[in-house]
């Protein structure tokens, strides 16, 4: 099938071919007047449309933290955790500028609370993670119950739950947040509602979540009500320990280190249906080898400094940076010291729906 583009620019341009220039000619003719039916030939666009393998439109890119705080400091000059109801810089991919996406599936911001503020409670069908990046002390309710938050933190805000964020220690809070919203979106299934109050009222003591399903036990007659965990704080602190007894049981795997995966203890899933979420370390000078899959994948760099390839890009970072790999793409990862990565991405969603693929070869 010669694409409609070229016959029209051949047409255009005169065809010394009386059968081929009535053979574009005609077609072009067709294409036109079922457009007016709100038709197209799917010939003309089934490359596109079914490609041999995964092309993104988006692309890797790098937050250098050093240069974003300064701007999120002042953005807590500029305007209130209360009047902005959520005070975030978005990270948003290079090319997809105007979409408030880091990738077509993914949102990501950089959220400030100053000491003493409260971001106000409201609840929302997106679901939403928390990576704590700098400080230590502030909460986060959801549904009831609070949980004090400190760095390396994995907090999560199921679906249709009431949360509200505070401030109580003596110095500024930073938290990246990652949410579903453009796959909520694309299902048209966007809904939001506001608190009464900018606090919800507190009616389970913070800590009954861990005490109830965090030990590796459920009590005996619980039954999950819905597809999130039950715990919503994951500790950093338990989480850099098990890493820590992870390298002493055996090698690292050459492409991931020494890579754990969050779980919901009452299913062995995703904490959060959409959204799959990772912490990998990697010793002090190991390089990865070349390793790319289908979920686009949003990191941020707890410990340490090093560099990620992806593609044919370079990007350094250090601790507290963010980095964003898109879908396919080769990445391969080079610890300078001994490192920790956070991710996340929509692996979840694409293993559901028997899409997920890797290639452990990078080629």
């Amino acid at each position: 099938v010669i694409p409609y583009a070229a016959t029209h620019a051949w047409f255009s341009a005169g065809c010394s071919d009386t059968w081929m220039c009535s053979g574009i000619a005609s077609r072009r003719d067709f294409y036109e007047r079922i457009s007016s039916l709100s038709m197209a030939p799917l010939w003309e666009s089934l490359h596109q449309l079914v490609p041999p393998q995964p092309a993104p439109k988006y692309q890797p890119a790098h937050w250098d933290y050093d240069a974003v705080r300064p701007f999120l400091m002042e953005s807590g000059a500029l305007i209130t955790a209360k009047e902005a109801v959520r005070r975030v810089l978005i990270l948003e991919n290079p090319a997809m500028a105007g979409t408030a996406c880091i990738t077509p599936t993914l949102y990501a911001g950089l959220q400030l609370i100053l000491p003493g503020e409260v971001a106000p409670s409201h609840r929302h069908t997106q679901s939403a993670l928390r990576f704590i990046v700098e400080g230590e002390g502030a909460y986060t309710a959801v549904d009831g119950e609070r949980t004090t938050m400190h760095e390396g933190d994995f907090v999560i805000t199921p679906t249709w739950t009431w949360h509200d964020h505070g401030n109580d220690s003596s110095k500024p809070m930073v938290w990246l947040d990652g949410l579903d919203i453009p796959m909520i979106a694309l299902f048209n299934a966007g809904f939001a509602e506001n608190g009464a109050e900018d606090e919800q009222e507190i009616t389970i003591p913070e800590g009954t979540s861990d005490a109830r399903f965090a030990s590796g036990l459920l009590p005996v007659d619980w039954k999950p009500s819905r597809q999130t965990s039950p715990i919503f704080n994951y500790p950093y602190a338990r989480t850099r320990e098990a890493l820590a007894r992870l390298t002493k049981a055996g090698p690292p795997d050459a492409c991931h280190g020494y890579k754990l995966r969050y779980v919901n203890p009452a299913s062995g899933g995703a904490p959060i249906a959409t959204m799959g979420t990772f912490m990998q370390l990697l010793p002090k000078g190991f390089a990865t080898s070349p390793y790319r899959s289908t979920d686009g994948t949003v990191f941020s760099v707890v410990e340490g400094e090093g560099e990620s390839t992806i593609g044919d890009r370079t990007f350094r970072w250090k601790k507290r940076d963010h980095f964003v790999v898109p879908s396919w793409a080769k990445v391969v990862h080079k610890a300078s010291s001994e490192t920790v990565l956070f991710s996340f991405s929509d692996r979840p969603v694409q293993e559901r729906l028997d899409l997920w693929r890797e290639d452990r070869g990078g080629k």
